[in-house]
């Protein structure tokens, strides 16, 4: 599938967005890991993307996307409210 969303992504010049659902994991806490979660896609979509963000959820509504693994640029975050007008800039 994911070979497949790269060849349609490279011949109709579109990005594709794969959303990967985190899960606890209960072992983590055994390593002193910071984050005991994982992505349940483990590293195959990791390895089969070439953008990776992490959305997290902010203060209030406020929301934070955060490009973590990036060839073309650096890691930096960007925060974000969902509202019924669309996405729009986080107030401060």
């Amino acid at each position: 599938m994911m070979s497949r969303l790269q060849k349609i992504a490279e011949e109709y010049n579109v990005a594709v967005f794969i959303s990967n659902q985190m899960t606890a994991d209960p072992g983590a806490g055994m390593t002193f890991q910071v984050d005991p979660k994982k992505p349940i896609g483990g590293h195959i979509l990791a390895h089969a993307s070439t953008t990776r963000i992490m959305l997290k959820k902010g203060r209030g509504e406020t929301r934070i996307a955060k490009i973590y693994d990036s060839p073309d640029m650096p890691e930096n975050e960007a925060t974000f409210a969902i509202t019924n007008g669309g996405i729009v800039d986080a107030k401060e």
